[in-house]
């Protein structure tokens, strides 16, 4: 039967990574060796102490039921640990924390509980493209903020006109960045913070590629600077930290108001994170920092593979310590779409055009860093041999 979509679901443009594996299979499918560098998807396996007890949890009759919707209070305060233990932030658990089925889920819904049709969500762009559908599913006018090489790739803040501001009610930050790789100083968070309470805006904070680096300390959370919790959500997950996409395990911390509207909404559209996956996340948050560290270090080496190539065809790149991407800027003439039609069909290397996160992403691609050091070479040798 052909029926209508709705007209916020007409609106939305295709999700870019589900195009993304529809058009690389496409391609193997003609026999192409492809490598596959789009989509971020961390290619070793979760941590084995992590799966057993999983296992465990999940031979327990106790949790077959229906979970608690915003987590089990045992979770949420081993997330207060963490908060605690890696940037020195206290919050309470029971009120200041919400469990949530991997952290696109709350930066889909969040909008839910706070925008109003019209009020207007400030989005940076290139970026996740959540921020702002989720905007748009809540009824809200998504207005986009330029993350530009110039400015470091954050947001110009004196740049967003003073029209845009009294109907704008939330400010979406991604640090460390996706696409970009970019950090935020906590000088940027300060200044962010003192915007945000001139304009009375709340600032949603997708945190989830903080502990993506080989440097000992995790990236700066925003909620470390005094006074911070009074208005900010951050948004975290499981999923890049301990190799976890597919358990669909992240938390949002933050003002307890903020929270409280967060779990109102799931309360009406979910019935919370399965409990033996929760106790398995409390296994990853509170045992070794080894698997972090080693992931760290893996990316890093990765990191140096891909830029030996991109050294050679003569292609610039951001450098970064954070993310397991590679922001790179596509040679003179060609578009971000040319450029990975010919890493494609010249090369068999899948990578992320920049516009697909955004206005500001053309003339970039971003790599993503989820193969063997062996692929990761082929395709910096197929770089070298390009020519722009």
């Amino acid at each position: 039967m052909p029926f209508d979509f709705s007209e916020r679901l007409k609106a939305l443009p295709p999700y870019l990574f589900k195009e993304l594996d529809r058009i690389r299979d496409e391609v193997r499918g003609r026999g192409v060796d492809v490598i596959d560098l789009g989509v971020g998807d961390p290619d070793r396996p979760t941590p084995p102490y992590i799966i057993e007890a999983l296992t465990r949890a999940a031979a327990d009759p106790a949790n077959h039921k229906y979970p608690v919707y915003s987590g089990m209070n045992s979770f949420r305060e081993v997330v207060a640990e963490w908060y605690s233990r890696r940037h020195g932030v206290s919050l309470i658990g029971d009120t200041e924390v919400c469990s949530l089925i991997g952290s696109k889920e709350g930066i889909a819904q969040f909008p839910l509980a706070f925008v109003n049709p019209g009020d207007i969500v400030i989005c940076p762009e290139p970026a996740y493209p959540v921020y702002a559908s989720g905007a748009s599913f809540a009824g809200g006018v998504p207005f986009f903020a330029p993350l530009l090489e110039k400015n470091g790739f954050l947001p110009d803040l004196k740049a967003i006109p003073k029209d845009i501001l009294p109907r704008a009610k939330i400010i979406w930050v991604n640090y460390p960045n996706n696409p970009t790789g970019a950090q935020a100083s906590l000088d940027f968070y300060r200044e962010l913070l003192e915007f945000a309470a001139r304009h009375d805006l709340i600032v949603a904070s997708d945190a989830a590629y903080s502990e993506v680096t080989a440097l000992p300390k995790p990236h700066p959370s925003v909620l470390e600077l005094p006074g911070a919790k009074e208005r900010v959500i951050e948004f975290h997950s499981l999923s890049k930290t301990f190799n976890m996409t597919g358990w669909r395990l992240g938390w949002a911390v933050g003002d307890a108001t903020l929270i409280k509207g967060m779990g109102l909404v799931k309360s009406n559209v979910d019935s919370g994170v399965f409990q033996a996956v929760q106790f398995a996340g409390m296994a990853a948050l509170r045992g070794t920092l080894e698997p972090i560290e080693s992931m760290g270090r893996l990316y890093a080496e990765r990191r140096k593979v891909i830029a030996e190539g991109l050294d050679k065809a003569g292609i610039s790149y951001l450098h970064t310590d954070y993310t397991f991407y590679v922001w790179v800027k596509t040679p003179r003439g060609l578009s971000s779409a040319a450029f990975c039609s010919k890493l494609l069909n010249e090369a068999g290397i899948v990578a992320t055009p920049g516009n697909g996160f955004g206005p500001s992403g053309e003339g970039y691609a971003r790599f993503a860093l989820v193969q063997e050091a062996d692929r990761l070479r082929e395709a910096s040798q197929r770089l070298a041999s390009l020519r722009f």
